[in-house]
């Protein structure tokens, strides 16, 4: 049974300025929501590029805001070249102000930057707090170091404002996993409003045409998320199948839309010259290539990492070490939890070592054959929570009950 609400409205930011983690995981929840209650409309403001690569189920759609990206040392610029940060920003700012004054949401969920990007989103906080919207913060498992994050944020407050501000704190994952603020100086109130949803369970896309590209024969996926910094990944990944002439297992590579052109162009070229190797650059239905892999190589960021447990998957990560330590840090609480193997990069930039661990890789067992707890109810966690939400308001009609 699906529930119906009367004209309820949830709001979405996801600032994207990198990869794609944080669209995907809006579009996540945003499309969880909406197949369980009628009536419910959500918008996303996101700054990804390739927003609108991307299918959207009825009653989710997205606003477009300006694209700024992150260099490699952390700092931001302007996508488009000839506007400066300040001006983009200042745009940025006037758009997700105005779309939340426009479309007068109910709750309002920001995705991993508190305040939003270089403090975009703190007016629209003030406003929507002021008309008693229900503010969410929404954090991954991993936000970061803590020494990097308590610099990070100590400079602007961040800590005192998510208390001042948010109604709600979720963490996408499951508190026996990893707290995303361990060895921060954590206010009381900020500790009250957390709450451990569990990870977010992903499933194979009905919207849209099928992916054209999912092999017809078994064969392992290496992805690198966006991109934007996966470059290395792959290098290393080809470096093993040439110098190990023994490795003959079909292997797709997806690249990321995000990859510089020229470290593209030259990992398609040596990558040619292999017959099991094809490569891909994107694929917007990337569920659908993870669960017909036979196994999974990648950086394991969040929501490749969700879709590896969703669709038990054997697992390889090669995390990121810097700027941030996100990945190394899930990488290696997966991996003393038996639910993946792991490489460092410097490991991993060994093509005997990584040919090694790719042999073995398709006849490792799947993260369910761990003792560890996968937990993955966090849509249906969430679901529920706004449910309650929308019944303490009485937007929720009971009579309104629509069969599938």
């Amino acid at each position: 049974m699906k529930r119906r609400l009367e004209d309820a409205r949830i709001l979405m930011y996801s600032h994207d300025t990198f990869g794609l983690g944080h669209l995907r995981r809006c579009r996540t929840i945003a499309h969880a929501l909406v197949e369980d209650y009628r009536g419910l409309n959500v918008l996303i403001i996101s700054g990804a590029t390739i927003a609108g690569a991307f299918d959207y189920r009825s009653r989710v759609d997205f606003v477009k805001v300006p694209s700024v990206i992150k260099l490699r040392d952390g700092e931001y610029t302007s996508m488009a070249s000839h506007v400066a940060l300040q001006e983009t920003l200042k745009m940025r700012q006037s758009i997700i102000r105005h779309t939340a004054e426009t479309f007068q949401p109910d709750v309002f969920i920001v995705d991993k930057e508190p305040m939003g990007l270089k403090g975009e989103v703190e007016e629209t906080l003030t406003y929507l707090k002021a008309r008693g919207t229900t503010l969410v913060l929404g954090m991954r498992d991993v936000m970061d170091a803590p020494h990097l994050l308590e610099a990070e944020w100590k400079k602007n407050n961040v800590l005192q404002k998510i208390d001042q501000y948010y109604d709600r704190v979720w963490v996408y994952g499951p508190p026996d996993f990893h707290d995303p603020l361990v060895g921060l100086d954590v206010p009381a109130g900020v500790r009250r409003k957390m709450e451990f949803v569990g990870f977010l369970q992903r499933s194979v896309s009905s919207l849209g045409t099928k992916s054209e590209h999912v092999p017809d024969e078994d064969y392992i996926l290496v992805t690198t998320g966006g991109g934007g910094d996966g470059a290395d990944l792959v290098d290393d990944v080809i470096s093993a199948f040439e110098q190990d002439s023994s490795l003959t297992h079909r292997t797709l590579i997806v690249l990321g839309p995000y990859m510089p052109a020229k470290e593209r162009n030259q990992l398609l070229e040596r990558a040619g010259k292999i017959a099991c190797l094809q490569v891909i650059e994107f694929d917007n239905k990337m569920e659908e290539l993870i669960a017909g892999a036979k196994a999974v190589v990648a950086m394991g960021g969040y929501n490749t990492y969700c879709e590896i447990l969703s669709f038990d998957k054997p697992a390889l990560i090669i995390p990121r070490t810097r700027p941030r330590e996100e990945q190394l840090i899930r990488a290696q609480r997966a991996s003393e939890l038996g639910l993946v193997d792991m490489l460092l990069p410097e490991e991993s930039a060994d093509p005997k070592q990584l040919a090694a661990a790719l042999k073995r890789l398709p006849t490792r067992a799947p993260p369910s054959a761990s003792s560890s707890i996968m937990r993955l109810e966090g849509l249906v966690h969430i679901s529920r929570t706004v449910g309650e939400w929308f019944d303490d308001r009485e937007r929720y009609t009971p009579l309104s009950i629509v069969a599938e």
